[in-house]
């Protein structure tokens, strides 16, 4: 089976890895050619968009935002205009549900089966095939897809029609994002209050405030690595379009509001590269310590 994968970022890379696993023809694009090259050294094949448009009998895509899907899947030259009927679309970037269902009826026109499906996991579930899908299109769609969808991920979930994926994703990053808010309030108290933070980790998690945010964040912030897993830019994005389609539905969002404006605090402190744990370094500053076991 022929499949294209454009976006080879920090989460593209390792599921196409995992596709090209599955003994597919794979053929991959991204702007960034040693990411392309990297894929090619596995056994994938590089490609245009309009020759994996023309070729493949499914393309997935995950991009940094909403534009840049427009860009590559709709419009005269996007690749949904170009792909066969009958053919298979999946994307799988972080979109509002909007931007989402234009894609789901642009290629329903055209008779192509699209599905919206963002992931949850970050890099080291991209890495070992076990990243949650949010899956938002038809039943005969998802089928289609499911197969293909599970050399990347242990989890899928069909929520409900078009956008449905990109609104559970939405809800997932409100909360992924204010639970790394709440871990670090946390931790910066315990540290100016004179405990190590370390243990007060190791004393909590195995109670009510225990979470996979908290394990996957904690020992990130008392380690002071802050390499991204999923970059604050990214989720800086993600609840500006939280806060985008609340204010569409009229649902008041103040701890994201309140949460959008750290991040805008982050970004003028130059920390957008960092990982979305970074959001621990605004509290540091206010409250002039840093986190590190004693």
């Amino acid at each position: 089976m022929k499949i294209g994968f454009v976006g080879l970022g920090i989460m593209g890379r390792p599921m196409a890895l995992n596709l090209l696993r599955s003994g597919c023809e794979l053929y991959v694009n991204d702007l960034n050619q040693e990411a392309v090259k990297a894929l090619c050294d596995k056994g994938a094949r590089a490609a245009s968009q309009a020759q994996m448009a023309e070729c493949c009998e499914a393309v997935f895509t995950i991009l940094p935002n909403g534009s840049i899907v427009h860009q590559v899947l709709l419009g005269e030259n996007g690749m949904l205009a170009h792909m066969a009927p009958g053919t298979l679309a999946v994307d799988m970037s972080s979109i509002t549900p909007e931007e989402a269902k234009a894609c789901h009826r642009f290629a329903g026109e055209r008779g192509i089966h699209f599905l919206d499906a963002p992931v949850s996991g970050g890099e080291p579930k991209a890495i070992d095939g076990t990243l949650a899908f949010m899956i938002g299109g038809t039943q005969e769609a998802f089928e289609a897809a499911r197969p293909l969808l599970e050399y990347m991920g242990t989890s899928l979930t069909l929520v409900g029609e078009g956008g449905a994926g990109c609104v559970t994703k939405l809800a997932n990053q409100i909360i992924v994002n204010l639970t790394i808010a709440a871990v670090s309030e946390a931790l910066v108290l315990a540290t100016k209050a004179g405990a190590d933070p370390e243990k007060v980790y190791q004393a909590i998690r195995g109670g009510l405030a225990g979470s996979t945010v908290l394990d996957a964040k904690a020992p990130m912030m008392l380690a002071r690595n802050f390499q991204p897993g999923g970059k604050l830019s990214i989720n800086m994005k993600d609840i500006k379009n939280v806060l985008a389609t609340a204010h569409q539905a009229d649902v008041p969002l103040p701890l994201s509001a309140e949460l959008y404006e750290i991040m805008t605090a982050l970004k003028n402190m130059g920390c957008l590269d960092n990982d979305h744990s970074g959001i621990v370094k605004y509290y540091e500053r206010l409250a002039g310590v840093e986190v590190r076991p004693q």
